[in-house]
């Protein structure tokens, strides 16, 4: 049997779908909230700026949950990861739904935040013990770039998807539409991924050993009181930034001591290659999600555009994103496309910025 061949039998559509479905939970999430900030807002009499937290509590849990989701992968198996991640995004999405305050929104976002966190890493051990399993030494490409083009697609149709719900159902709509989702994920990944390795489900004890939980919390309070400080910047909490940077040089004293670190900064310090990719695709999603969040919450604040008409017009990004990851992927490209996409972000940011510029004289202020 060829190499391609057996790659085909092992990685198959009952094998890869689940994935697939699992990974999409997390871009789903960011994009069509993007489109009910507004209307969340004025539901709980706040402004824009403060239902925002609603973006940050997730990607705050994202930045915990999601390496920690890795390792409790190893150590207790993908499969059940990957299924308690569904099942608390299940959660989210109907404590969300009727939720009526901003606190009991932020604790959903929260619980979405931890569930999608465990789709990627868990689905990433799946394909490397598959690509063990099957003898084929890694994962094939076209796996990977599915996974990237799934997340791609989801993000957009994301905005327009969600401006239709909230258009039609109201700003809850974007939390219950994680339920139908979640439920399909659920059925497919329960009767289609291999079950776990019977020795990882005795190994609790582990735990203890590959999760920094110190790291843990120190990571997750630095990241939270820096946001708090980002947040207040129009009147800057300084005791916040000095919390975050006393805990950061704490979580760097840790780290460097710590035996399974949950934030590597001896391997950041050595690795310059590794710590230029970080700061590039950090950047990279600054620019994505301020379009995705920022533009979006402009477009309906500023000049009055309906939740509808804003999500179409965030349409081309995501659209043209899931048409060139594919080839991309599969021809290994690396350099130009990064050069190619830093350029068209700048060209991009320079036009945004000139069209509000232009435009702002005339929109009534909200």
């Amino acid at each position: 049997m060829t190499l391609e061949a057996e790659q085909s039998t092992a990685f198959g559509r009952r094998f890869v779908t689940p994935l697939y479905t699992g990974s999409v939970l997390n871009p789903i999430n960011s994009s069509i909230i993007a489109t009910a900030l507004v209307p969340i807002a004025d539901a709980m009499h706040t402004s824009v700026g403060h239902a925002s937290v609603l973006v940050s509590s997730l990607y705050l849990a994202c930045v915990v949950a999601q390496p920690t989701a890795g390792k409790l992968s190893e150590v207790f198996g993908p499969r059940k990861v990957f299924v308690a991640g569904i099942l608390l995004v299940l959660a989210g999405g109907i404590a969300g739904g009727v939720g009526r305050n901003l606190t009991a929104l932020v604790v959903a976002r929260v619980l979405i935040g931890i569930g999608t966190s465990a789709g990627y890493p868990s689905a990433m051990v799946l394909l490397r013990r598959r690509a063990e399993w099957a003898g084929v030494g890694e994962p094939p490409g076209k796996v990977l770039g599915g996974l990237a083009i799934a997340g791609m697609a989801t993000i957009a149709i994301g905005p327009p998807i969600g401006g239709l719900l909230v258009g039609a159902f109201g700003w809850r709509s974007a939390f219950l539409a994680n339920v139908p989702v979640a439920l399909v994920a659920l059925a497919v990944a329960v009767c289609w991924l291999p079950r776990d390795r019977p020795a990882e489900a005795r190994r609790v004890r582990v735990v203890a050993a590959r999760v920094d939980v110190a790291g843990i919390v120190g990571f997750g309070g630095a990241m939270t009181a820096l946001v708090v400080f980002l947040m207040s910047l129009a009147d800057p909490t300084w005791s916040a930034l000095a919390v975050a940077v006393v805990l950061a040089a704490a979580l760097v004293w840790w780290e460097l001591r710590a035996a399974t670190p949950f934030f590597d900064v001896r391997q950041l310090v050595s690795n310059s290659a590794l710590t230029r990719t970080y700061l590039r695709n950090g950047l990279t999603q600054l620019c994505t999600y301020t379009v995705l969040y920022g533009i979006i919450q402009w477009l309906e604040a500023g000049p009055g555009y309906s939740a509808e008409v804003a999500g179409l017009i965030l349409v081309p990004m995501g659209a043209l994103s899931a048409i060139v990851s594919g080839p991309i992927s599969r021809r290994n490209l690396v350099l130009g496309p990064l050069v190619v996409a830093a350029l068209c972000m700048l060209v991009a940011t320079v036009g945004c910025c000139s069209s509000s510029a232009t435009a702002r004289w005339s929109w009534p202020s909200r």
